[in-house]
């Protein structure tokens, strides 16, 4: 009774509900060290910021994602895809992904994990004597050498996620090329299946990618938090830890991403475009450029604020499963 009881109750609360709930934890957190998480933002995340801004900008000009696009271009008529303005989207996505992250690449292996360790210091949880829960005081930030310890594990596993997408992205194309070689042989060629089949394609390729990138940003967290977690036993964790959780976890990736490309399309729009048409920087587009970077860093912090608060919730969930069980585990030893 007691598991029926417990089962019934978790499957009350939905996906919405615990979303909201971790999205208000991360947000009182946020505001309750926002001096520090400011701090956080302004000296780490604000160079990778500015990195990922700069390079979104001078992407269109760049004859490196030219020619990235044309190798995908290539590879794309290669493998056999019919034409579609479903590929020739995810070409150029592709293409400025590339582009960004080998542009933002140091930017990312530097700033952008300091600032993940620096947070994951202060929002860590911590064995005490007669306390079962601790949480770091948000007054200061973490020493300087919990931030070096946890440095190595944090690269590692950033670069097996990177490993970890490049596989992801394979397995869906493969995937794509068997559904259009399957309609290919079957005389299903016609231009409404190829638009229902590059839509199915689109929501696939949608889901796969959006959950991958849930899983690694998770592991990432995982391995600040966790000591002696890194590389693939850090995406093994995320994968457990987010099983039965995936939809509450993509509704807390919804809100953040929406917030960082929006700033991203503000700058586009009151930074780039006018630098094109000035032809030239003005101190007043300066001024506005270096907020949105400070926007775009704030935002990235309470990413990173929302995945520790959700990995938290997870580790309760698991703890307080195990709570419930064992009473009725030990009724069954004793009869």
């Amino acid at each position: 009774m007691r598991r029926t009881g417990l089962a019934r109750g978790h499957g009350a609360v939905t996906a919405a509900g615990r979303a909201g709930r971790v999205m208000r934890a991360a947000v009182a957190a946020f505001f309750g060290g926002y001096h520090c998480f400011s701090s956080v933002a302004a000296l780490l995340a604000l160079p990778f910021s500015v990195a990922v801004l700069a390079s979104e900008a001078m992407a269109p000009s760049s004859g490196m994602l030219r020619g990235v696009a044309s190798r995908l271009r290539s590879v794309f008529a290669a493998a056999g895809f019919p034409p579609s303005a479903f590929f020739v989207l995810l070409e150029a996505k592709l293409s400025q992904t590339v582009f960004t992250f080998a542009a933002t690449l140091p930017f990312a292996l530097t700033f952008l994990l300091l600032a993940k360790a620096c947070v994951a210091g202060m929002l860590r949880e911590e064995d005490a004597p007669g306390v079962q829960l601790r949480w770091r005081r948000l007054a200061a930030l973490p020493p300087c050498g919990a931030t070096a310890r946890a440095y190595p594990a944090l690269v590692a596993t950033h670069l097996f996620n990177a490993f970890l997408m490049l596989s992801a992205n394979a397995a869906v194309f493969s995937l794509l090329l068997l559904a259009f070689g399957a309609a290919d042989v079957l005389g299903l060629t016609s231009q409404a299946w190829t638009l229902a089949l590059s839509a199915a394609g689109a929501i696939v390729y949608s889901l796969a990618i959006g959950v991958a990138t849930v899983v690694c940003n998770l592991a990432v967290i995982i391995a600040a938090m966790e000591r002696g977690c890194a590389g693939h036993a850090a995406v093994l964790r995320a994968c457990v830890v987010i099983r039965g959780r995936v939809s509450t976890a993509l509704a807390l990736a919804l809100p953040i991403n929406l917030g960082i490309a929006a700033a991203e399309a503000l700058f586009h729009l009151r930074v780039v475009s006018r630098h094109r048409m000035d032809r030239r920087l003005v101190p007043g587009v300066a001024g506005e450029a270096f907020s949105i970077a400070y926007i775009h860093a704030l935002c990235v912090v309470l990413e990173i604020i929302v995945n520790c608060m959700f990995y938290r919730s997870c580790k309760k969930s698991e703890a307080d499963e195990l709570r419930e069980l064992e009473p009725e585990e030990k009724g069954d030893l004793q009869a």
